[in-house]
């Protein structure tokens, strides 16, 4: 699986959204500016913005102009799975060469791997939907991905 650096910024934003006062269980904490969330994840201020922007039109954060403005996440963060975020910036969560796998036209011998690539996605899925950002902010996973994260296969 391979994720964009937009995804993983945004990922990463949306972490350091929830990590603020209030934000982990909240629907509402105080804002966070592009710039503390930039300087907080290492993010390039210019890129974060756009990826702040698509994030807000996705109804993952709220943002307010101003000297008070910022950034804020638009649901409590144990609502906001990983998968809603990566759709949100990429799109949906398996392609193959540009298309769903629902939609490829496989023959012969290679038939079956419409089947491999469809559940893949259902295994990505079934993570990625599990997962929150709330979790992640808190360093509290569900104990499913502890477990696949503690096998040493799964490191190589």
């Amino acid at each position: 699986m391979r994720l964009s650096a937009r995804v993983d910024y945004a990922l990463r934003a949306a972490a350091e959204l929830a990590s603020v006062a209030g934000g982990a269980s909240a629907g509402r904490s105080r804002p966070v500016t592009a710039e503390q969330i930039a300087r907080a994840q290492e993010i390039p201020p210019k890129f974060l913005e756009s990826i702040l922007l698509q994030l807000r039109r996705g109804g993952i954060v709220h943002a307010q102009r101003g000297p008070e403005g910022g950034y804020w996440l638009a649901r409590p963060a144990g609502e906001i799975s990983l998968a809603e975020v990566i759709r949100v910036i990429d799109g949906p969560l398996a392609h193959v060469r540009g298309q769903r796998p629902e939609e490829l036209g496989y023959h012969g011998a290679a038939r079956a791997l419409q089947d491999v690539w469809i559940a893949l996605r259902a295994s990505e899925r079934e993570i990625l939907e599990q997962v929150t950002v709330g979790d992640v902010a808190a360093g509290t996973l569900p104990a499913r991905i502890n477990e696949l994260a503690a096998d040493p296969r799964a490191w190589t």
